[in-house]
């Protein structure tokens, strides 16, 4: 049975999630995705139609999965580390979208 690594900080899990998304078909999905929850968000509280946050939740999932099970061909990083996962998501989407991480 393989060894999973600990990771204490961000700081270290950061390096091994950028890895976990190397593929640009897979960074481009969870853009995408991320992006669709920004928007659903803020017309989920314009709106005051609170099912669309599900729906964020929902589709961001798809989105980043279909990256990861057809593209990466790994298992995401969200089942072991969901915590640190979702902060990465949500810095490797800033990073694209600033230009810092090509996709």
């Amino acid at each position: 049975m393989k060894e999973e690594k600990v990771y204490r900080t961000f700081r270290e899990f950061y390096p091994f999630y950028l890895g976990e998304h190397a593929n640009r078909t897979s960074r481009r999905l969870h853009f995408v995705g991320t992006s669709m929850v920004v928007v659903l968000l803020i017309a989920a509280f314009i709106t005051q139609w609170w099912w669309l946050i599900a729906v964020a939740l929902v589709q961001a999932y798809a989105f980043a999965w279909v990256g990861h099970f057809f593209f990466e061909r790994n298992r995401p990083a969200t089942f072991q580390y969901p915590l640190l996962s979702l902060r990465g998501d949500w810095r490797m989407w800033w990073e694209m979208l600033t230009g810092k991480i090509r996709f």
